[in-house]
């Protein structure tokens, strides 16, 4: 064995280097093949704990947008609908005058229907899961309990066509703010439904049928319920106003969730994805180094102390 034990130490030492060559290799190729440090904790060391907070403040925010973005077309979605029913009361305003200016109330109850059936369809709406979005806390139910306009005689006061919650609707859009965006049906609709009312009680009654002709008391009776449906457009708009100040809440909290799942994002992508720039000099290096080791070691094992010897 004279041929090894002079570089017996040698060998040792470079196979050493080969198994570091190789392992600084294997860590290079993973990086650039996966775009991450490490596939495992243990490769983040001391920063796992910032990465799991960074990840964990990004997935909530994440939700917080998500939960914002419903929010925002249901609030839109209900801004058109206001606006609808805000129409409705002014229609029925106009039907009242033009009733009362032409004497004659022949066709005010077929108007006054057809705004009942459409105030219903729109109180009535549902979101693509089912529920009643102007139910409230009570949104498994229609929020408008009743049928047609005739239905409201019986009943002793328009509040008691609607079966909708207490509670409208809220939205968390970050830790510690919430926006309410629902708008009760009762809260939307009950004024002009209880001007609907009015006139179908009145016209039930024994001073009612309308006809092409109104009696004195007729005309007076229509006269005050225009300031009646006047004020049913009213509030519905003051509702309006109020949505279009949750819309624009949202739009501002949505703006700053983004914000801050960018800026999470990205603090999360400097702790575990790598330069890949880098990554490919430093995976090159480790080529030309696992191979020089190689070669030397090769060249190492073919030396022999007889090569030194003279010949005989």
């Amino acid at each position: 064995m004279i041929d090894r034990v002079s570089s017996n130490g040698q060998m040792q030492y470079l196979l050493s280097q080969i198994m570091q060559a190789s392992a600084a290799l294997n860590k290079t190729q993973a990086q650039v093949a996966s775009g991450k440090v490490s596939s495992d904790y243990a490769g983040i060391g001391s920063k796992t704990a910032m990465l799991e907070a960074a990840r964990s403040a990004s997935a909530r925010a994440d939700a917080y947008q998500s939960a914002t973005q419903l929010a925002l077309t249901q609030v839109d979605q209900q801004d058109t609908q206001l606006t609808s029913i805000s129409g409705l009361a002014d229609q029925l305003r106009q039907a009242i005058t033009q009733a009362v200016a032409d004497n004659d109330g022949s066709t005010l109850m077929t108007t006054a229907s057809g705004i009942f059936d459409q105030l219903k369809q729109i109180l009535n709406t549902q979101d693509p899961n089912g529920n009643y979005i102007y139910g409230g806390n009570n949104d498994n139910v229609p929020p408008v309990s009743i049928n047609s306009i005739s239905d409201l005689t019986s009943l002793s006061s328009a509040s008691d066509a609607f079966a909708n919650g207490s509670v409208a609707r809220s939205v968390v859009v970050a830790d510690g703010e919430t926006v309410k965006i629902g708008v009760l049906a009762s809260d939307a609709g009950q004024q002009l439904m209880q001007t609907l009312k009015s006139i179908a009680d009145f016209n039930a009654g024994s001073s009612g049928n309308f006809g092409s002709t109104l009696s004195g008391a007729q005309s007076d009776f229509l006269t005050g319920q225009i300031q009646s449906a006047t004020a049913a457009g009213r509030s519905v708009n003051d509702l309006a106003a109020a949505n279009g100040n949750a819309y624009a809440q949202l739009q501002d909290a949505s703006g700053r969730q983004q914000s801050l799942s960018t800026l999470y994002k990205g603090f999360t992508s400097d702790l575990e994805d790598v330069d890949m720039g880098e990554a490919i000099t430093r995976l090159n290096q480790n080529q030309v180094a696992l191979q020089a080791a190689l070669q030397v070691t090769s060249k190492l094992s073919q030396i022999s102390l007889l090569n030194y010897l003279p010949n005989s």
